[in-house]
């Protein structure tokens, strides 16, 4: 028996990703680096219309932009 396992679904779930499953990534991740700055930019009362605290927005505006 052979280390590698080639039945056909195996093959499937290790396929690479389509050139828009990778753009549709960039854009998303690049929404979360613009987001996370502009909330970042945000002044007391703007945080407070949204229900955030200043910690709050700091926590989120640390966070990378590949993490959700």
């Amino acid at each position: 028996m052979s280390m590698l396992d080639l039945t056909p679904t195996v093959v499937r779930s290790r396929r690479l990703p389509k050139w828009s499953e990778f753009q549709a990534v960039l854009v998303e991740w690049r929404q979360r680096m613009r987001s996370r700055y502009e909330l970042s930019m945000l002044d007391d009362g703007g945080l407070w219309d949204m229900g955030l605290t200043r910690m709050d927005a700091e926590q989120e505006a640390d966070k990378p932009f590949w993490r959700s």
